[in-house]
């Protein structure tokens, strides 16, 4: 008997196509593990049991008759909890959206269930998705799959717990500083950071619209393809033949490799060798111009985000874990003036990136410098916390600066990833790349 929940959502894809699986029967199967395994309240929020089993009645139906919308028609998946859904309760992790129940879905998933992907449940979170930890002591911390007694990266902590615990096939995220990139890092799947902008976030809990990105967590680029088809109601790239043979890959060495853990720093060297041995061309490149708008991030992060969320804040603040609470209330001592200028010089770095790394088929880099950080430590010392979540968002934050799209992929060594920049709404060309080392890494 196959055991499906180790599968890549494409390989359920098309197994559904062949008339292997049913639709009904990979709902119930999904659902069955998570309400039988011991982590599932620490990994899921809610399940939306009654809406998955009506979705995959009906993709059952489509499929009898050879009428399937789309290659995951019929695949279960994981929503994090920022996503609408219509009935549902979505709160954000937050306990100042406690009870907030939408009427209607987020535009993504309103899309995704019209090509026919089923609906699991909504997934744990970092409080507002402002921490790339994925600590949330309101709601519920999701565990690492590589460490029993760490964090798992966030803010779309449960989303890949969910894959990683073979609790979902996919999950879908958002990513506002890495929030896609760094759980899937430390959970050793693949993650796509779409570009900001291409996806809708109607019916999305925002936290900085400015940087807020929809993007999937799962097992393969392949997978990371269809969803993101699937969410934009578009054809997904074609990515048979793709190669390394002759590609360039610039080598980010601005930032990206200052103080990184020995695990993390020899994953990339090992993975620089397997790329080389593939056909790659790796090129280091210095980008200096960076370093303004990565001081300046926090500055441009906190000030919108207290603009959104300053007021609820401030009605009740005793309801948020405090560290974040602080976070966000730092937003409060900025100027206009000062945050006008800072996005005017960004806006430039950003043509001067684009400039750089023209003649590049992508830009590679560590996805994440340090380890997955452990639970007891973070709460039990406030300053630890602080350092540790801007540290482990030093790099990913680097390409939610730049616009572009983003893609991490696992590498042979347990929680560290490499990732692979390339231009804004360039996805297909960037998943045909990944796809290519993928392969390699995996060889």
């Amino acid at each position: 008997m196959t055991d499906w929940t180790k599968a890549t959502a494409a390989e359920l894809g098309r197994a559904v196509e062949r008339g292997e699986a049913d639709p009904v029967d990979l709902a119930r199967t999904y659902l069955d593990a998570i309400n039988a395994h011991p982590l599932r309240d620490r990994i899921y929020a809610r399940l939306t049991e009654d809406r998955a089993m009506a979705e995959a009645e009906a993709a059952r139906a489509r499929a009898n008759l050879g009428l399937r919308r789309h290659p995951l028609d019929g695949v279960p998946i994981s929503w994090k909890d920022l996503y609408d859904t219509a009935g549902v309760a979505t709160e954000a992790g937050s306990a100042l959206l406690k009870g907030r129940v939408p009427e209607r879905d987020a535009e993504v998933l309103r899309r995704a269930t019209l090509n026919g992907l089923v609906c699991l449940g909504k997934t744990h979170m970092s409080e507002l998705a402002f921490s790339g930890l994925g600590l949330n002591p309101v709601t519920a911390t999701a565990p690492c799959v590589n460490d029993p007694e760490a964090v798992a990266g966030g803010s779309s902590s449960g989303a890949a717990a969910s894959v990683a615990f073979d609790l979902a096939p996919a999950g879908i995220g958002s990513d506002t500083g890495g929030s896609v990139r760094l759980p899937a890092c430390w959970n050793d799947l693949v993650g796509l950071k779409t570009t900001t902008g291409r996806l809708p976030l109607t019916g999305v809990v925002p936290l900085i619209t400015s940087f807020d990105t929809v993007g999937p967590l799962c097992r393969s680029v392949e997978d990371a393809a269809l969803l993101l088809s699937a969410m934009e109601g578009t054809a997904a790239p074609d990515l048979r033949g793709a190669s390394l043979k002759g590609r360039r890959i610039a080598a980010l060495r601005t930032i990206v490799l200052d103080d990184l853990d020995e695990a993390p720093a020899r994953a990339y060297e090992e993975a620089l060798d397997r790329l080389r041995d593939a056909g790659a061309q790796i090129v280091p490149l210095d980008f200096p111009q960076i370093e303004r708008p990565h001081r300046e991030s926090a500055m441009l992060y906190t000030t919108e985000a207290w603009a959104t969320w300053g007021d609820a804040i401030t009605a009740n603040p005793d309801a948020m874990f405090k560290p974040i609470r602080e976070r966000f209330e730092s937003g409060a001592a900025h100027n206009g003036a000062t945050f006008q200028a800072a996005w005017q010089h960004l806006h430039a770095v950003r043509a001067e990136w684009q400039r750089a790394t023209a003649s590049y088929d992508a830009v590679i880099c560590p996805t994440a410098p340090n380890l997955p950080a452990k639970e007891a430590k973070l709460m039990e010392q406030g300053d630890y916390y602080v350092t540790e979540n801007l540290r482990t968002l030093r790099n990913t934050r680097i390409g939610n600066l730049l616009g572009g799209a983003i893609v991490t992929l696992p590498t042979k060594t347990p929680s560290c990833g490499v990732s692979l920049m390339g231009s804004p709404m360039g996805e297909h060309r960037l998943l045909r790349l990944a796809h290519a080392a993928e392969q390699a890494l995996r060889a």
